[in-house]
């Protein structure tokens, strides 16, 4: 939840154009210095925004893309130009008027480097039928149904090197989210879409799955559980097409209420650490599961993406995205 205090400030800033940092580090463990160096910057890159998601850092444009969800909107942002409307109707292109989260969500590239995204009003995986330079609301569907019902709101995504995609499917997207009455499919599922196109239902156990990225090695899936009652990531062993051995991987639910901001997105970069959206800000993990520090944010975050030299962090919050420079 935004504060009055913390909105009047940041607006004050901006327009004496004083600052944009934003935001401070809680160091646990010795080894975060060996992730995030101790003269480490956060600030705020581009604000405005209903509820910023799904950052996606195309590193041969140096371009960040990212969903604004309830106003169905994706944005660009660049060094040079700042923040820019990059692609709308993002996510809804029915003609029919409705409410609630309706524009696209997770943002990813396929093998092929094509645009693919989480539609939550579509409620399908799509992909965007044009290059990244000319971006087109023309969309094709990749999965929109299991057993011939329409998912709820696929919400984030990864893909496997051979094709296979990943994706989350909680209610958020949907108008009235568990009572809407177009809700067709009874549980939350974690679900695999073949390169084919079948799709295979991987989990329905999580009661509010969200975030979701795979190791390095591509042998372990984390899934997290945005349920504050819950609030917990998940590891399973990723065998074929099978997942084993499910665990907790992290359970943050003591802490749920105490700081704005759920178990949303998260991304693991080329060691295994894991950078996952969290109560208070960003949690950092190393591959074992070891809380090694935060980046404390004030806002809510949804979720980040991490730049190929991994020096860089971009984080959406809420009204904010937010760039952390982590060495």
């Amino acid at each position: 939840m935004k504060t009055i205090l913390t909105l009047c400030i940041i607006s004050i800033l901006f327009s004496c154009g004083r600052t944009r940092e934003f935001g401070s580090i809680e160091r646990i463990d010795p080894d975060f210095d060996l992730i995030v160096n101790r003269n480490v910057k956060i600030e705020i890159i581009a604000d405005g925004f209903d509820w910023s998601e799904g950052p996606l850092w195309i590193d041969s444009l140096k371009m960040l893309l990212f969903s604004d969800v309830p106003t169905n909107t994706i944005y660009k942002w660049t060094e040079k130009g700042g923040k820019e409307v990059y692609l709308k109707p993002s996510g809804y292109t029915g003609t029919i008027e409705r409410g609630g989260e309706i524009g696209s969500n997770g943002l990813l590239l396929n093998p092929s480097g094509r645009l693919v995204l989480c539609q939550h009003g579509n409620r399908q995986m799509a992909e965007m039928n044009a290059d990244l330079q000319h971006p087109r609301p023309d969309f094709k569907t990749l999965a929109d149904t299991f057993q011939g019902r329409k998912f709820n709101s696929p919400n984030d995504a990864v893909f496997r090197k051979n094709g296979d995609l990943f994706f989350t499917d909680p209610p958020y997207g949907l108008e009235k989210n568990m009572q809407d009455s177009s809700k067709e499919i009874p549980f939350q599922g974690v679900y695999l879409v073949k390169p084919t196109g079948e799709v295979r239902l991987l989990l329905d156990s999580i009661t509010r799955p969200n975030g979701i990225a795979l190791t390095p090695d591509e042998k372990t899936l984390i899934v997290a559980n945005s349920d504050q009652n819950r609030l917990r990531w998940y590891a399973y062993d990723l065998v074929g097409d099978s997942l084993r051995r499910g665990r907790i991987f992290y359970d943050a639910t003591a802490v749920a209420a105490s700081q704005p901001g759920s178990a949303d997105g998260l991304k693991i970069d080329k060691n295994g650490n894991i950078f996952a959206t969290g109560p208070g800000g960003i949690w950092v993990f190393d591959r074992k599961g070891r809380l090694l520090g935060k980046i404390k944010i004030p806002e809510a975050t949804s979720n980040v993406a991490i730049t190929p030299d991994q020096k860089t962090l971009y984080v959406t919050a809420d009204m904010y995205v937010v760039r952390v420079r982590l060495r």
